[in-house]
């Protein structure tokens, strides 16, 4: 007896009160005869199945098929199902998944696991923001991650730069909707956005994990490098109580009250890569934030400003 017809077929013993060979037969599009023989095939195995003779009867999982084949808890199950979302129902394969394992629960966790695979949806753009980006090729990195195997890809870097380079592909990441592959190669161990891979191939190569390679700890390095770099410049400002809560919502960790003032101001930090990134970001508040330092901020904002005074102090030019 084959394995997936051996689960396929307690999945359909547990779905239905009772059973009749006939109805495996329908259900598994398998004779009459290997319905049967399945069917006995499972009681000698130990599962606990009986037969009931006569009319009305037929072949029901003994405890009212109430078998846990999932092997789950309540509380596992509900914690499952609540990181799933409709993420479990997004492609005909996880949907495919997704239903035979709630179908493997017993009925008196069914039903909330279904709620939960229907009623919990997570959304990871922020308002305003255009739908995640597609990522060409997961599937393939998907593969070979888990199979341990190299690749050959074609990589555009951010300046436009393009290589072809041979990877051993680690992990994979989705943050905020975009997806990094955490990959070992030529240029030592690096994080790529998938999104500039192309033309993914696999190798006959295969590899065996690092010894010292761990995803999230990776990861977690990995972020506060990146923030790091992102937050080398420091500004002080002062500005009106109302301000701060949208700066902090602009600037998001990168904005930091330092101290109150009189006349309801406040003195607030916010960090960019650089001053002119803190400055493009400033500029539209106009005399609403005042730059207490550092001076190169403040000389880039007035030369922004006279720059925009310079394309609109006047009426455009008609063509």
């Amino acid at each position: 007896m084959r394995a997936d017809r051996l689960i396929a077929l307690l999945i359909f013993l547990q779905s239905r009160e009772r059973v009749t060979a006939a109805q495996v037969a329908a259900e598994l599009e398998v004779s009459l005869a290997t319905a049967r023989r399945d069917l006995e095939a499972l009681s000698a195995a130990g599962i606990p199945v009986y037969v009931q003779a006569g009319r009305g009867g037929g072949w029901q999982l003994v405890g009212g098929a109430q078998t846990n084949l999932s092997g789950l808890s309540l509380y596992e199950s509900r914690a499952l199902f609540w990181l799933l979302g409709t993420a479990g129902l997004s492609s005909p394969e996880t949907r495919v998944a997704t239903m035979k394992l709630i179908q493997a629960l017993p009925q008196s966790m069914r039903t909330e696991a279904d709620r939960l695979a229907t009623s919990i949806h997570y959304d990871h753009a922020a308002w305003g923001e255009q739908s995640s980006e597609a990522a060409v090729g997961l599937d393939r990195l998907r593969d070979a991650v888990v199979q341990r195997r190299s690749i050959i890809v074609s990589y555009t870097s951010r300046g436009g730069d393009r290589d072809q380079l041979q990877l051993r592909p680690l992990g994979l990441v989705a943050k905020s909707g975009i997806w990094y592959l955490v990959a070992d190669g030529a240029r030592g161990r690096r994080t790529y956005r998938v999104s500039r891979l192309e033309e993914v191939a696999g190798t006959d190569e295969f590899f065996d994990e690092p010894a010292d390679f761990e995803l999230t700890s990776y990861w977690k390095f990995h972020t506060e490098t990146v923030e790091g770099l992102r937050s080398e410049v420091a500004a002080l400002l002062r500005v009106p109580n109302w301000i701060a809560p949208i700066l902090q919502k602009q600037f998001g960790r990168y904005c930091r009250v330092q101290s109150r003032g009189d006349e309801g101001r406040l003195t607030v930090e916010v960090r960019a890569n650089l001053v002119v990134a803190l400055a493009e970001q400033l500029a539209g508040w106009g005399k609403q934030v005042e730059v207490l330092a550092p001076p190169a901020l403040r000389v880039e904002l007035a030369r922004i400003g006279a720059e925009l005074i310079r394309q609109h102090g006047s009426a455009p030019k008609q063509d």
